[in-house]
């Protein structure tokens, strides 16, 4: 939700029932201030990415892109050799070493390679892949993503992939 407010600047926001949030200002008599609250240029990024997202055809697009750099980096993994499953719920995605489905939690922290990816995170990033560091967290797709930049991701993923396997 904070990527989306701020439009993927840094903003603070929080809310409540409403009998506390009819305490603030300028309902009730408790003030709230911060340093990120309200920012003029974050709320504009903010308003101008739910317009964007409430476009036709956009989540449709960051699901194909998301599974489209899924689908790539897993068949990359599998061509070297690894267990590696992923998946994608919309524009949010991500991998784990190990074979699938992963459904929860559990399952990753059972079955999942956490060395490797931790491995596979850093040898990208040495790379200018910037993915999430933990094997728990997701990615997210943006509508700025090119398919080129998909298929530059992949081609680096399977560089990766094939290194990680001499290993």
């Amino acid at each position: 939700m904070g990527k989306v407010i701020g439009g993927g600047l840094p903003v603070g926001a929080y809310g409540g029932k409403k009998e506390i949030m009819e305490m603030v200002a300028p309902a009730g008599p408790m003030y709230q201030a911060g340093t990120l609250s309200g920012n003029p240029l974050a709320m504009t990024a903010g308003i101008e990415t739910l317009k964007r997202l409430s476009e036709s055809g956009v989540h449709e697009e960051l699901e194909r892109k998301s599974k489209m750099l899924v689908d790539g980096i897993v068949a990359a993994g599998k061509k070297h050799g690894h267990k590696i499953t992923g998946g994608t719920a919309g524009g949010m995605f991500g991998w784990f070493f190990c074979d699938g489905p992963v459904m929860n939690f559990a399952t990753v922290a059972e079955n999942a390679d956490a060395e490797k990816f931790g491995k596979w995170h850093r040898m990208m990033l040495e790379r200018g892949v910037y993915l999430a560091p933990s094997l728990y967290e997701a990615g997210f797709m943006s509508m700025a993503h090119t398919e080129e930049d998909i298929e530059k991701t992949i081609a680096i993923a399977d560089e990766v992939m094939a290194l990680l396997a001499e290993e």
